[in-house]
C-alpha cells in the first residue's frame, strides 16, 4: 500500500490530478459555512430538523439544518438527471442525441443544467418559505421573512448549488473521478465526525460521574465493528457480478480462421445503486406531507409515520419495485439480443434472437430481485441498529441507507480510476493480482 501511493504521487499528471480533485473538493466545504443572508445565525445551533430536510442533508451532504447557501448540495442536478436518463429513453429526439456520441452528449448537459436551475427555484422558493417559518423560543430565524428575504434566499442558494455543480464539471474534468459523486460523498463523510463525538461524550460523562465507561467503550467499539462489517458486505455485493459466457463465431478467410472467442457479458447484482432507496422515501414523504395539511386524516398519517409497520411494509414494496424499474430502464434484453447477433456472438446453447432475450430478461429479473433485496435490507439496517442498541438514528444512518451505499460506491470508483491510471504507466496497482470468480 505504501509502495503503491509513493507511486501515486511520483506520476506527475496523477499528483496533479488528486491535487486539484482535494483542493476543490476543500473549497466546497468552506462554502457550506456561508449563511443565507438575513437568517438569525445565534440559533442555528437550537435548530431541530426532521422529515424531509433531514433527508435532503442525509443523501446530499447538503446543510440546510446549517442555513448554507449550498443547502441543497448537488441534488437538483442528481434530480435534472435522473429526469433526463428516463427522457432519453422516452423522447426520441433525445433519445437520437444520445446515439449521436460526445457532441449529443453535451446537448443534453447543456439541457440538465437549465432544468437544474429550474428545479433549485422551485425548491429554494420552498426553503426560504420554511426557514421563515421556523420558531425557536418564541424568536423567528428569521427577522425579517418578507419578499426581499425569500428573493435574496432563493437567489443565494440557486447560486451555491450552481456554483457546486461547476465544481464537479472542474472535477471531473481536471481532477479524478466523478466530480459530482465525489461532492456528495464529501458531504456524507463531513458529518461522520460530528456521530462518532456522541460516543465520546458519554465516555467523558461516565469519566466525570465517577463510573466505569467499559459500556460506553464497548459500545462503541462494537460500533465500529458493524461499520466495517457492512462495508464489506456493501462492497462484495456492489462489485458482485453475474457473468453470462458469451461465443464469438468463427469465421474464415483465406486459409486462416479468426474469432472463436469466449468472454462473459457481467450483469451487476445492484443494477440501481442507491436510486430504488432515493425514489421510495422520496414517495413515502409526499403523502405524509399532503396528509399533514388535511385535517382529519391525522390518523392516516400515524399510520405511515416513520417506523411503523406499514411505512417499512411500504418502504420495502417500493424498494424492490424501483429496482425492477431501474433495472429495465437501464438494461434492454432485446437490445442486447440484437447487439449480440449482429456482432457475431451468441449464448452457447441458446439460439440468438428473440430465445436469447428471453433469457437474458429472467436471469435480469432474478438478478434483480437479489438486488432490491439487499438494497431493502441494508435501508432498514439502521433503524435495526438503533432499535437494538438504543444508539440516535442519526447516528445509526451511517450504518446502512443512502450513505453508505454512496459512500462506498464512489470510493470504489475513484479507487479504480486511480488504479487504471497506475497501471497504464506499468505501475502496480492496489491489488497485485486481480481477484478471479466463477
Amino acid at each position: 500500500m505504501i509502495k503503491t501511493i509513493r507511486n501515486i504521487f511520483s506520476i506527475r499528471d496523477l499528483r496533479r490530478r488528486i491535487l486539484i480533485t482535494l483542493g476543490l473538493l476543500v473549497v466546497s466545504r468552506i462554502g457550506y459555512h456561508i449563511l443565507i443572508p438575513g437568517v438569525n445565525a445565534s440559533l442555528i445551533q437550537q435548530m431541530e430538523v426532521e422529515g424531509w430536510i433531514q433527508f435532503l442533508g442525509m443523501i446530499t451532504g447538503g446543510a440546510l439544518d446549517d442555513c448554507s447557501i449550498m443547502g441543497l448540495g448537488v441534488m437538483p442536478y442528481i434530480s435534472a438527471s435522473i429526469i433526463f436518463t428516463m427522457l432519453v429513453k422516452i423522447v426520441p429526439s433525445l433519445e437520437q442525441l444520445a446515439k449521436e456520441g460526445a457532441s449529443g452528449y453535451r446537448k443534453i448537459q447543456q439541457y440538465e443544467r437549465y432544468a437544474t436551475v429550474g428545479i433549485c427555484l422551485i425548491q429554494a422558493s420552498f426553503v426560504a418559505a420554511w426557514l421563515c417559518s421556523v420558531k425557536i423560543k418564541n424568536q423567528m430565524l428569521v427577522p425579517e421573512g418578507g419578499f426581499g428575504f425569500r428573493v435574496f434566499a432563493v437567489a443565494s442558494i440557486t447560486a451555491g448549488t450552481m456554483f457546486l455543480v461547476w465544481l464537479g464539471e472542474q472535477i471531473t474534468e481536471f481532477g479524478i473521478g466523478n466530480g459530482i459523486s465525489l461532492l456528495i460523498m464529501n458531504g456524507i463523510v463531513a458529518r461522520m465526525p460530528y456521530q462518532y463525538a456522541e460516543f465520546i461524550t458519554n465516555i467523558k460523562t461516565a469519566i466525570k460521574e465517577g463510573r466505569n465507561p467499559a459500556s460506553e467503550i464497548t459500545q462503541l467499539v462494537v460500533y465500529i465493528l458493524i461499520f466495517f462489517a457492512v462495508v464489506a458486505f456493501v462492497v462484495l455485493i456492489t462489485q458482485g457480478q453475474r457473468r453470462i459466457p458469451v461465443q464469438q463465431q468463427k469465421q474464415a478467410r483465406g486459409r486462416r480462421i479468426y474469432g472463436g472467442m469466449r468472454y462473459y457479458l457481467p450483469l451487476r447484482v445492484n443494477q440501481g445503486g442507491v436510486m430504488p432507496i432515493i425514489f421510495a422515501q422520496a414517495i413515502l414523504m409526499i403523502p405524509t406531507a399532503m396528509l399533514a395539511a388535511i385535517p382529519g386524516l391525522g390518523f392516516i398519517r400515524e399510520y405511515l409515520r416513520f417506523g411503523t409497520f406499514w411505512y417499512v411494509f411500504l418502504y420495502v414494496i417500493l424498494i424492490v419495485f424501483f429496482e425492477y424499474f431501474w433495472t429495465a430502464l437501464t438494461f434492454n434484453p432485446a437490445e442486447m439480443s440484437k447487439n449480440l447477433r449482429e456482432h457475431g456472438n451468441f449464448i452457447p446453447g441458446i439460439r440468438p434472437g428473440r430465445k436469447t432475450a428471453e433469457v437474458l430478461e429472467y436471469i435480469l429479473n432474478r438478478i434483480a430481485l437479489a438486488g432490491g433485496t439487499f438494497i431493502a435490507f441494508i435501508a432498514l439496517f439502521p433503524e435495526m441498529v438503533s432499535s437494538l442498541t438504543g444508539v440516535e438514528y442519526a447516528v445509526a444512518t451511517f450504518l446502512g441507507g443512502t450513505g453508505i451505499l454512496i459512500v462506498v460506491g464512489v470510493t470504489l470508483e475513484f479507487v479504480q480510476r486511480v488504479e487504471s491510471q497506475l497501471l497504464a504507466r506499468e505501475y502496480e496497482g492496489f491489488m497485485k493480482k486481480p481477484i478471479r470468480g466463477r
